[in-house]
């Protein structure tokens, strides 16, 4: 049985509910939800991606919004834990899911490389 996920583990802002919202109306019948993955890369050691899901597995976390689900597996759930997802448009056509309050994993981004001393 998957895991029911609250705000305290992942939350959505209204610009994300409404545009995955909007995204989630245009799919075929069956997709249970918004799959949050994480992969290996980025700043952080870690970067994150969102796909349609036909399926919630049983160690799966699911955060259900009223609208869609949200569906996080279990070795994704630590790295999201406290993160808010929101969706953030420019307006020049440049919009963009955006993971606020990710935990800091180290890497190598904005640290000795950076134009700041490291002394």
């Amino acid at each position: 049985m998957s895991a029911v996920l609250t705000e305290q583990d992942l939350s959505l802002t209204m610009p994300a509910q409404d545009k995955i919202g909007e995204l989630f109306s245009q799919v075929e019948d069956g997709i249970e939800g918004v799959r949050v993955f994480a992969s290996p890369g980025g700043c952080s050691g870690i970067s994150f991606g969102m796909t349609f899901s036909d399926s919630v597995n049983d160690d799966d976390g699911v955060l259900d919004t009223g609208g869609f689900k949200v569906i996080v597996d279990e070795g994704t759930l630590p790295y999201l834990r406290g993160v808010e997802i929101d969706f953030v448009d420019r307006g020049d056509g440049n919009a963009s899911f955006v993971f606020n309050n990710l935990p800091t994993m180290g890497g190598g981004c904005g640290t000795c490389g950076s134009a700041s001393s490291c002394a």
